[in-house]
C-alpha cells in the first residue's frame, strides 16, 4: 500500500510539472504581435540568376513592410494587410509599392500569404518538440513550380535566446528552422547540384526580424551548365521597427 502511494505521489508531481511548463509556453501573439499603423524597415537581398544561369546574383534594397488594415477572412478569422515598400540601399529613392501580404491568426497557427502562397508559419505550442507541415496548404504536385516545398517539417530551435540583426543584438528570439538540405554537402559544378535552405527568426514584443530563403538546383547537362529558372533566393535583415 506504501508503494502504492509512492507511485502516485510520483505520477502525480509529473502531471503537475507538465501542466506547468504548458502554462509557460510564450503565446504566438507575444512573437508576432500584429497591429494597424506597425512598420519594419529591413535590408533586403535578392538571389537571382544571371548570365542565362551560369551564376547567382544578390540585389539589395530596403523593404518597408506596412501594416495597412485588419479584416475578417471568410472563416471569420482575424486577419491583417501587409503593404510592402522597396528602395535602394542609401535610401535615395522614394519608395515604390511592390507586393500586398496577408497574415491570418487561427486558434493554434499563424498563415501568412505570400504570392497566392498560404504558409503555417507559426504553430502551438511554442517548443523545439513542436513539428507541422508549414507548407501543407501549397501545391508541391509536379508540374507544380513549387514542388520543392514539398513535405517540409517546420520545427522550434533556439527558442528564447539572442540574435544579432541589423538593428543590433536582440533578446528573446525564436527561430523557426523550415528546410535545410544539399545535395551534395559542398557545390561541386560538375554534378547535379540542389539546395533548399529557409529559417525565419521572431522576436518577443516585435515579430519577424529575420528571415533567409535560399533554393538553387544546379544541371551540369546539358552543356553549358546552369542553374535552373526557379532557383532563387531572399534576406530580410532588421533594420528598425515601430
Amino acid at each position: 500500500m506504501k508503494n502504492w502511494f509512492t507511485v502516485c505521489f510520483v505520477l502525480l508531481l509529473i502531471s503537475c510539472k507538465k501542466e506547468s511548463e504548458n502554462l509557460n509556453f510564450i503565446s504566438l501573439n507575444e512573437i508576432y504581435p500584429m497591429a494597424v499603423g506597425k512598420t519594419f524597415t529591413y535590408r533586403l537581398d535578392s538571389t537571382v540568376t544571371v548570365n542565362f544561369g551560369a551564376s547567382l546574383a544578390t540585389r539589395s534594397y530596403l523593404a518597408k513592410d506596412s501594416v495597412e488594415s485588419t479584416f475578417l477572412d471568410a472563416q471569420n478569422r482575424k486577419s491583417f494587410r501587409i503593404f510592402r515598400y522597396l528602395r535602394d540601399t542609401l535610401a535615395v529613392q522614394p519608395w515604390k509599392f511592390t507586393a500586398t501580404y496577408l497574415t491570418t491568426f487561427t486558434e493554434n497557427t499563424v498563415e501568412f500569404v505570400d504570392n497566392n502562397l498560404r504558409y503555417i508559419v507559426l504553430s502551438n505550442p511554442v517548443s523545439e518538440n513542436t513539428f507541422w507541415k508549414g507548407n501543407a496548404y501549397i501545391n508541391t504536385i509536379l508540374p507544380s513550380s513549387y514542388y520543392f516545398l514539398d513535405n517540409w517539417d517546420y520545427q522550434y530551435k533556439n527558442l528564447n535566446q539572442s540574435f544579432t540583426t541589423k538593428k543590433g543584438v536582440i533578446q528573446n528570439t525564436y527561430t523557426v528552422l523550415q528546410q535545410n538540405t544539399q545535395i551534395p554537402a559542398t557545390f561541386n559544378p560538375s554534378v547535379y547540384n540542389e539546395k533548399s535552405y529557409s529559417i525565419e527568426v521572431y522576436a518577443k514584443g516585435i515579430g519577424l526580424i529575420y528571415k533567409e530563403f535560399l533554393h538553387y538546383i544546379w544541371q551540369p547537362t546539358p552543356v553549358p551548365a546552369k542553374f535552373q529558372d526557379d532557383s532563387y533566393g531572399i534576406k530580410l535583415n532588421l533594420i528598425s521597427y515601430n
